[in-house]
């Protein structure tokens, strides 16, 4: 099977060294393997994605040396795949409609006391799996806000055991259920990080996904939404992320390292990638900015 991977960036911002990192090694992933390097826009939050963004990522892109196949996708161009998929969780009774605005959830999780906890922090509390056919569809006809999540407990027993690979590190054992009962779509977002992402990669041929380390976990709900929506699996390769001087990860809010002001103050792109090649040589660098 050939190697295809993909770099998949929002728009919502300048693309930073940390981006620049990923992308490098999921281009050099391909082209080790002789496979193929795709690029997604995932513009799904329509809110925060700005066109001038997404022609940055293209321009960064290139500057950087990469290229990739065209016709790039677009997240915002396939909002009817994600619906299908919805549609289909819902006809098996795999996702309900929760009316808890996130203060209601803090607010329950803060009385429970010792909630259980998650990769992600305290879980929800599952207060609107429990609702009746009547109270969801009255609560709906009303016009309450509510988003739709997956019951991860009926998702688990019916998917049954699942595993997934990590380059490095071997199968590893899906665990879902450490995330409780994750949001997959809201009134504003058609379809979540982890439904959109979990289509996307299955529908591009995706065989191989790197990414930063921050999403290893998520992965256990990727593994079972394919399971249940008759997805590939393809493999996954899990980075670490870079950190600046005092300990964050890179995000977009770093200004100063972005690659369209690095490259403004005269930095190029073959010092930036010999750079992030040696984590000594980027904390030197860090130092003169």
């Amino acid at each position: 099977m050939p190697c295809i991977t993909r770099f998949a960036p929002s728009p919502t911002g300048y693309l930073h060294l940390g981006h620049a990192y990923s992308a490098l090694r999921t281009a050099d992933a391909a082209e080790a393997a002789g496979g193929r390097f795709l690029l997604r826009i995932e513009d799904i939050d329509s809110a925060r994605s700005r066109p001038e963004f997404e022609d940055a990522i293209f321009e960064d892109l290139a500057w950087l040396g990469l290229s990739w196949e065209t016709p790039v996708r677009r997240q915002s161009e396939h909002l009817d795949v994600y619906q299908q998929a919805l549609e289909t969780l819902s006809a098996r009774s795999l996702i309900y409609p929760c009316f808890c605005s996130r203060r209601e959830i803090r607010a329950e999780i803060a009385q429970a006391g010792a909630a259980p906890h998650g990769p992600g922090g305290a879980l929800y509390p599952g207060t609107c799996r429990a609702l009746s056919e009547e109270i969801r569809d009255q609560r709906i006809a009303a016009g309450d806000a509510y988003a739709l999540r997956l019951d991860v407990a009926r998702a688990g027993t019916e998917a049954g055991p699942l595993i997934w690979r990590e380059q490095g590190r071997g199968d590893i054992a899906g665990d879902a259920a450490s995330y409780g009962d994750v949001v997959l779509a809201r009134k504003e977002t058609p379809a979540s990080y982890h439904l959109a992402v979990t289509l996307d990669d299955h529908l591009q041929g995706i065989t191989l996904v790197t990414r930063g380390e921050d999403l290893f976990e998520a992965t256990h709900i990727h593994r079972l939404l394919q399971a249940l929506l008759g997805l590939e699996t393809p493999q996954y390769a899990h980075h670490p992320l870079l950190h600046d001087q005092s300990g964050r990860r890179f995000a977009k809010r770093d200004k100063a390292l972005t690659l369209r002001a690095l490259r403004a103050g005269g930095h190029t792109a073959q010092s930036l990638r010999c750079i992030l090649a040696e984590p000594a040589d980027l904390s030197k660098f860090l130092e003169t900015l």
